[in-house]
Parts: C-alpha cells; structure tokens; sequence
C-alpha cells in the first residue's frame, strides 16, 4: 500500500501541475430573482436555434418555467422538450434525449432541474461533440476535448453545482455503476442562478441539496489539490451553506435564503470542479447506483464518518473551517477544532432530519462497492489520506443501520 500511495500522490501532483494549463473557465452568469427571463436573449446570441430542453415534470409545471416558455415563444426560439431524466440519470435518459436533438435539428441544449438534468444535458452535449464515443468511453478525466454546443445549464436546487463543474454524473443501471465524465468542455456557455425557481421546494430536498453543496465545499478544501481561489470559495460556500441552510429549509418562502444557497451552491463548484472530492463522494456514488439513494442525503450521512476516519491528515483544513465558523475559542487546539466541527456537521443533519445511517446496505453488497469506491478515488482523488479497500468497506458497515 504504500507504494501505491506513492504512486497515488505522484499521479495527483501531475494532474494539479497540468489543471493549470487546462481552459478551466465559468460561464456567464444570469442571477437575481426573474434572471431565467433574460435566458433567451443569450440563446439567440449563442446562435442556439431550434435548443433541446432538458426539464424535470416537476419544475414544468412552476409559473416561472411557463414565463420563460412565453419568452423563447416570443423570440421564436424553437424548442424541443425531453421530460424523462430520472433520478441518477442514466445512460439510457442521454440516449434518448439525443435522439430529439438529432431529429430536430438542434442546436443547442438547455438542461432546468436538478443534478439529474444538467447532467443529462452535459450528457448529450458530450455526445453530439463525440458522435463516435459511448458515454461509457468518455468516462474519467479529458475523455470529451472537443466543443459542445451552446449549453445552458439552470439550477432548482442549490447542491450539485454542475452549472459551473467540469463533472456530469450518469449510471448504469445493469451494473449498478455511476459513469463521471470531467472535462472542462462540460463547462456550460451560460449558468442562470434563478432563486424565484427554488421558491417552495421540499424541506427534504433543500436538506440534502444543501449539504450535498457543502460536502463539495469541504471535501475541495480538505483535499490536497487547492488553489487559493478554490480555498477562498470553499470557505464563501461553508459561511453561506451554514448561515441560511436552515433557513430555507425551515421557510420555502425565503427569497434571500434561497438566493444565497443558490450562490453557495455555485461557490462550492468553482471550488470541487478544480480542487475535487473525496471518498465521500465515491462512497455515495456506489450508494446510489446500488440502491438509487439520493447522492445529497448519502452525501450528508457519510461526511462526518469519513472526517473522523481521515483523522490527523485532515485536522489542521478541518480546524481552519472550524475558525472561518467560530465555532470554538481561538485558543482551541487543532484537534478540538476539527471535532467542533464534525459535531456542528452531525447537529446541522439532525436538525434538517437527516437520518445518521443509511438502511438497505447489503453486506454481500460491500466487497463490490468498496472496490468501486476505490477504483473511483484513486489515484485520481487529492484525499488527506489513501484508504485501502477494507478502510472503505469498515465506513460502508459503519454508515449501515
């Protein structure tokens, strides 16, 4: 083990020196309530004419989505509407949304929703810019190196931030596998940070969503691969998760909150999308293509577990958020910090309802997802420190009710 670790952090030096001659880039942003108006204009700019609409039921049925709809009608932008993306989207979801694009004549996509649909429509654009290549083929890091087309990505809830990553995440339901395509293409044209479009949405989502963004803050800036603007986002993103996370839970209504976790949310992916995550996130991966578990709500469960599994690797990133948060005296060691920390994660999921274990983990199921777990972190992962396969089936049983 210790000479793959070695070779782990040798790997992860290389790819830290190369993400600096990489296009990393954020895209143009609409924000402020009433922004997904000013969309269309952007639209015919980008040439996008007829666009792919890659929309959830749910968000169809808002007033805002019909506003927006009058809105492209108005520009005569010509849409093409694809509603089938599931939970976890799937290959077979991409598939299918790119055959709408090919049949029309599309010439850009608009993905509004969740996690699931912009990354279905990262998706697709990985497809149409790689006609040649399986989504399956450009799983892992710079598989896509070419051009989308114009993509606009919307979010409806404030967690996953792939309005601004270079990740899409999609699964294999026959294997039960998650497929994570990184590449900066992924990287849309235009980001509208909308908070009217969040307005009401589930305290149960707003739960997991906003801890799903603040894993991505914290697993960025624990990991070894930061810049100082991603330390400097992550530390935006953890202030901004913590201040109004239950405030939004607890009040739909709250335009500020939500508007500010919104922007938390996106903070958090500038940071993951260069910095990366951990094994929480490989973890919650296998949970949900395993058992479809929600990736916040798995997120959320695991974190504090793999924190304190991380131990001293990870104290001193731990306490320096704990200081961002004064959660303890400044006299406080490193260790009390980190632990303050911890707890404060542990009382933030308690008192959004988040259950502390996760029921339904098969143990015959562990052995496979451990090794996919790690198969999935290394060596790509900056983590504090490499676990083996068996450090990460001993979290899988322990997050087991």
């Amino acid at each position: 083990m210790i000479f793959y670790a070695l070779f782990c952090r040798t790997y992860q030096f290389i790819m830290k020196t190369a993400s600096y001659f990489l296009p990393f880039h954020e895209p143009e942003l609409l924000t402020g309530p009433g922004s997904l108006e000013r969309l269309p204009e952007r639209i015919l700019e980008k040439g996008a004419n007829p666009v792919l609409l890659v929309v959830s039921r749910t968000v169809a049925r808002l007033p805002e989505y019909e506003v927006f709809r009058a809105g492209l009608d108005r520009a005569d932008i010509r849409t093409v509407v694809y509603e089938g993306t599931v939970p976890n989207p799937t290959i077979a979801n991409a598939e299918e949304a790119l055959a709408l694009y090919l049949a029309n004549n599309c010439k850009g996509i608009i993905g509004i929703g969740g996690g699931s649909q912009m990354d279905c429509a990262k998706a697709i654009g990985a497809r149409v810019a790689r006609p040649a290549k399986s989504i399956s083929a450009m799983r892992g890091v710079l598989k896509v190196r070419k051009r989308l087309p114009p993509l606009f990505l919307v979010p409806t809830t404030a967690g996953t931030g792939s309005e601004v990553t270079i990740a899409a995440v999609l699964s294999n339901p026959d294997t039960h596998e998650k497929y994570a395509l990184n590449d900066p293409a992924l990287i849309p044209a235009v980001a509208v940070l909308d908070p009217l479009l969040t307005i009401g949405l589930p305290p149960s989502i707003t739960a997991a969503t906003g801890m799903d963004a603040l894993t991505h803050a914290i697993e960025a800036y624990i990991g070894r691969s930061n810049t100082n603007r991603t330390r400097e986002m992550a530390i935006r993103a953890t202030r901004m998760i913590v201040a109004n996370v239950n405030t939004a839970y607890g009040d739909g209504g709250d335009v500020e909150a939500r508007d500010k976790m919104l922007t938390a949310s996106y903070y958090a992916g500038i940071a993951f999308t260069r910095a990366y995550v951990g094994y929480v996130h490989a973890i919650a991966h296998t949970l949900g293509g395993f058992y479809g578990i929600a990736h916040g709500v798995a997120n959320a469960v695991i974190l504090p577990y793999v924190l304190e599994a991380y131990g001293k690797k990870a104290e001193k990133s731990l306490a320096e958020l704990a200081d961002a948060l004064s959660l303890t005296d400044s006299a406080a060691s490193d260790y009390e910090k980190a632990a303050a920390f911890i707890r404060k994660i542990r009382a933030m999921n308690a008192e959004m309802k988040i259950p502390e274990k996760i029921d339904g983990i098969r143990p015959e199921d562990i052995p496979v997802m451990a090794d996919r777990a790690f198969r999935e972190a290394n060596p790509l992962y900056p983590v504090p420190r490499i676990f083996d396969r068996e450090e990460l089936a001993a979290l899988y049983r322990v997050i087991s009710v």
